[in-house]
């Protein structure tokens, strides 16, 4: 059985990370709760919860110089890109200098760790045209978010060349599944359209709020087949100070998206356009060929992800 810390296991990609490791192993979360649910996890004696922040410099001290790990998952960030363009200086702390505080403390105390996950971001590409993006592509980071994502990922790298701490990286796409909350401002755009449909189902009168064209398009990635990509990432020995892109490469538009889902469900959103946010990106498509080496293969189309979304309740 091994033993694993999870930093914002209560939150959407963390808890369903946690109630797939907490059958066969031991699990320290440490969440503050601002996006996440302590009612995300099971009740089992295998986890121990703690709320707190991941920037609590005396906390995570506690926590890393009183146990010892087998794998770290850092998946705790404000995840929010409008978020960081409002905040920067508080959504550094959380998105780099807690990376960076993490990195030092598992370099003192963490002799026996065998891997290290880092949650970076496919925000770090940017706006740079060329498609799709691989690992090597142009970076370009266009706010605060993924400025901070990127130089928390290089430290993370930097740590398993200099230092011999086991670290890999992930650079998410656009993820999805049950329990990401739909009245978060940092969800997901699948979540608040099933929350639409949903509420319309019911019967309210309500719609979508477009940002920009509806022609942007997304990689989208079922939250199974991240699971999948975290694991192998975690137990390769080839992923060992490596970043890889956890995506499908498959490109979807939200207005495909919007009709994937009415056709589902069985009925028709009205859909608000408004301008788009500042920070956003038209088009994000990821090359999966890296990952593809360490034996990944999405099963998941949209459609199919989609569908188990909705038989599992979507929330």
């Amino acid at each position: 059985m091994d033993k694993i810390l999870i930093t914002g296991g209560a939150g959407f990609i963390g808890s369903t990370l946690a109630n797939q490791l907490c059958l066969t192993n031991e699990l320290v979360i440490v969440d503050d709760l601002s996006m996440g649910s302590k009612s995300n996890l099971p009740q089992t004696d295998t986890i121990t919860f703690i709320e707190g922040c991941v920037t609590d410099k005396v906390l995570m001290t506690q926590v890393l110089s009183e146990n010892n790990f087998d794998y770290i998952y850092h998946l705790a960030a404000v995840a929010s890109v409008a978020d960081s363009v409002e905040r920067p200086l508080e959504t550094h702390e959380i998105n780099f200098d807690s990376v960076f505080s993490l990195l030092e403390l598992t370099k003192k105390y963490q002799s026996g760790l065998k891997r290290l996950i880092f949650a970076s971001s496919a925000a770090v590409y940017g706006d740079e045209p060329t498609l799709p993006k691989a690992e090597e592509s142009v970076i370009k980071p266009l706010t605060p978010y993924a400025i901070d994502k990127f130089a928390a990922e290089k430290y993370v790298l930097a740590y398993s060349n200099l230092y011999n701490v086991p670290t890999s990286a992930v650079r998410f796409f656009n993820v999805y599944g049950p329990k990401q909350n739909p009245n978060s401002p940092y969800s997901g755009v699948i979540s608040i359209i099933l929350d639409r449909l949903k509420r319309k189902q019911a019967g309210e009168d309500c719609s979508f709020t477009m940002f920009g064209s509806g022609k942007q398009s997304r990689d989208f990635v079922y939250i199974e087949d991240v699971l999948l990509a975290l694991r192998l990432v975690a137990t390769s020995k080839e992923s060992l100070g490596e970043v890889y892109n956890v995506a499908t490469g498959v490109e979807t538009t939200l207005n495909e998206l919007v009709e994937i889902l009415s056709e589902l469900l069985a009925i028709e959103l009205p859909i608000d356009y408004q301008e788009s946010r500042e920070g956003d990106i038209e088009h994000s498509l990821a090359d999966i060929h890296k990952i593809k080496g360490l034996g990944f293969n999405p099963e998941y189309s949209v459609k199919a992800g989609l569908t188990d979304c909705i038989k599992r309740g979507f929330a």
